[in-house]
């Protein structure tokens, strides 16, 4: 029986990822901040653990509860979202709160998560976005947010020449209709995390590191 990690699945991608697993019979470790997300994973299977992935106290308790697993698939879904753009700086308030969830949530976690993500010479994925893609960047929308998942796709890139018996990489999930995605992305979440899934199940070697879009096509430009 495979075992599954979610970081951040209290609700949209995070809970589907975690649901799609449990229903295939993975045995699925979810993590949720609050008593209602706690629950929402209980209900589809999941063993739930209460995480704030921006509290060095609560990182810490994560490893000790996960001390001596073997983990087949790790997953950052954690993340915050911001729409201002570059014509009205950001609040400090506002910037360090997308950057400790979306970074340095990430940076915390992986010294901790990675190690038994090589133990089973697994994959370990991070919810990143096309919005992080320097190379297609149209507008400064989010320019934020968008930094933060530049920043996660390095952060992603780095790490991986550490776990070499893993396989870290960044994925976008596209444009999806959850609370942040709204109700006019294309993507439902099951057709994304299927997706996904799909593509974490096919990444091998060749793509430690790497940028891959939700249906598995390699971000060529960054």
């Amino acid at each position: 029986m495979a075992t599954v990690l979610v970081i951040g699945a209290s609700r949209g991608i995070g809970l589907e990822f975690a649901r799609q697993y449990a229903a295939e019979g993975a045995r699925v470790i979810a993590t949720a901040r609050s008593d209602d997300g706690l629950a929402r994973l209980q209900a589809v299977g999941a063993q739930a653990l209460r995480l704030d992935v921006t509290d060095a106290s609560s990182v810490s308790g994560l490893g000790w509860q996960l001390d001596g697993e073997k983990l087949d698939v790790a997953l950052y879904v954690a993340g915050v979202y911001s729409t201002d753009g570059a014509t009205v700086p950001p609040a400090r308030e506002a910037f360090d709160r997308v950057m400790h969830a979306n970074v340095l949530g990430a940076m915390q976690l992986i010294p901790v998560v990675a190690p038994l993500v090589e133990a089973a010479q697994g994959r370990f994925g991070f919810i990143s976005s096309q919005m992080g893609c320097i190379g297609t960047t149209r507008s400064s929308y989010g320019w934020v947010y968008r930094t933060s998942k530049a920043a996660l796709n390095m952060v992603v890139a780095a790490a991986a020449h550490d776990y070499p018996r893993a396989v870290l990489l960044a994925l976008s999930p596209g444009w999806v209709r959850t609370d942040m995605g709204g109700p006019s992305a294309p993507l439902d979440v099951s057709q994304s995390v299927s997706a996904l899934r799909a593509t974490l199940a096919a990444a091998g070697p060749a793509q430690r590191g790497a940028f891959l879009d939700y249906d598995g096509r390699r971000f060529e430009s960054w």
